[in-house]
């Protein structure tokens, strides 16, 4: 067999394709506003989902604006107990993970008892029975209001898959992945406000949010623009009538009352204008018992 020792063929590079041909997912920034969207649904199912859970009135249930983080940041401010569940989305189970600081845990559980919320100090080193059976629920919720917002009409399903103090031992997803998170606080009337994380890698995200893409442009048109053609045939514009245009002086219009009579005088002409510019004239007559004008001419 031959043996080819030519440097230009030793040396030669691998081919290298554009993103842009690779057809790339979208990136962080066309995924926030994506993301933006999918939290403003969710406001309204949550509070929906803890209504239902609570027997009450529906809670207060806001949401920040989409922030990017690691799994390695989360862990870094986490500085107590917390819990973590894991969750699945779609039928291929993309990851997300759920973060309930142990605060507002212990505030519900002890509410659940009949108490005023109180927290216990120190924090216990692990969650109770109660805790964990109240926060079952509670992930029950979230997971059928995400799957709400994220499905719209028809829901996506949601599962959540399991549940961990320790983001080790759950490993949802690599350390360093680049996630999306969202902060969410729920107020409730006569109670303390509590909340909660949810994060979503980038290719979560990009696989079951709908991403707006910027439409493509049409063929450009020459020639001025028709305005009994779309879009401008449907604009609407605010015209108005001039019947009266008079003037009085401050001291006159000051000493105004109920009952005064102010003679005025009617234009033969009355204009017609649109943005303050006058587009048309015409006289005051009567059409099927209503005031009418009828153009006389028109500019």
């Amino acid at each position: 067999m031959m043996k080819l020792d030519h440097p230009l063929i030793a040396e030669r590079a691998v081919a290298r394709h554009c993103q842009e041909l690779l057809g790339s997912g979208p990136g962080i920034a066309e995924l926030v506003p994506a993301l933006s969207l999918i939290g403003e649904r969710l406001t309204r199912a949550l509070a929906a989902g803890l209504a239902r859970l609570s027997g009450g009135r529906a809670p207060v249930v806001s949401i920040g604006m989409p922030m990017d983080t690691t799994l390695g940041a989360i862990q870094a401010e986490l500085d107590t107990l917390a819990m973590h569940s894991l969750l699945a989305l779609g039928p291929d189970g993309h990851p997300a993970l759920a973060t309930f600081a142990a605060a507002p845990v212990f505030r519900l559980v002890d509410r659940a008892f009949g108490g005023k919320g109180e927290v216990p100090d120190p924090l216990p080193d692990a969650f109770p029975l109660s805790a964990e059976l109240l926060l079952g629920r509670i992930e029950a919720t979230l997971a059928e209001a995400l799957g709400t917002a994220l499905g719209g009409a028809q829901p996506l399903r949601v599962v959540p898959c399991r549940r961990e103090t320790s983001l080790r031992q759950l490993d949802p997803f690599a350390m360093n992945a680049d996630l999306l998170q969202l902060a969410i606080e729920v107020e409730e009337e006569g109670a303390a406000p509590w909340s909660l994380t949810i994060a979503f890698p980038i290719a979560t995200l990009a696989a079951v949010a709908t991403v707006p893409r910027h439409r493509a442009r049409g063929p450009r048109r020459d020639g001025p623009a028709d305005p009994a053609a779309e879009p401008y045939a449907s604009l609407p514009l605010s015209v108005s009538a001039v019947v009266i245009d008079m003037r009085l002086d401050f001291a006159r219009v000051a000493a105004l009352s109920a009952g005064d009579v102010i003679p005025v005088a009617i234009a033969r002409a009355v204009p017609l204008r649109v943005g303050g510019r006058t587009v048309a004239t015409g006289t005051v007559g009567e059409v099927e018992d209503r005031v009418a004008i009828q153009i006389g001419h028109a500019f």
